[in-house]
């Protein structure tokens, strides 16, 4: 991994993290869009504003706030170690991404005590659930991920660390 590609995925980290807070910042604070009230886009696009206390989908929502920080924190850490290790662009980047979206989502927590989620998809009775800037960057790094995995980042190392 060269310094550059290094530095790549740290700008790619930051600008995942940044876009997630710009957007929520505009969206809870400068508007003060009310929780609950979602306004159409198109017929299967909603904007709107759930605050949701659990992980991913809402997962472990029962959990309380200082056992979720602990989950949290441990995925933040093995993460930026997996990241620091790697040495692949592509795997790099997509941690970094993913690293990015998880810290903005786990400041949320500090913030609002849960996650600020906005964006609905739904097509007649099918609904896709609720989410933000930050999911939708973690699901751009997982993809990276996965493309790496199917051999689109390269040559792989024989003995991986």
């Amino acid at each position: 991994m060269t310094r550059h590609g290094l530095w790549l995925s740290l700008v790619l980290g930051l600008v995942a993290f940044a876009a997630d807070r710009v957007h929520k910042y505009i969206q809870v604070d400068l508007l003060h869009w009310p929780e609950g009230y979602f306004t159409p886009l198109t017929p299967f696009f909603d904007v709107g504003l759930v605050f949701n206390p659990g992980i991913s989908y809402g997962l472990l929502g029962t959990l309380p706030l200082w056992g979720i920080a602990i989950l949290v924190a441990a995925a933040l850490c093995a993460l930026i170690v997996w990241w620091w290790r790697a040495t692949s662009a592509l795997v790099r980047a997509g941690l970094a991404i993913c690293i990015g979206g998880a810290a903005s989502n786990a400041l949320d927590r500090v913030i609002y005590g849960q996650v600020a989620d906005f964006f609905h998809f739904h097509v007649g009775d099918w609904s896709f659930y609720i989410f933000n800037v930050a999911d939708a960057a973690i699901t751009l790094g997982v993809g990276l991920l996965l493309l790496d995995l199917l051999g689109i980042g390269g040559k792989r190392d024989a003995n991986p660390v």
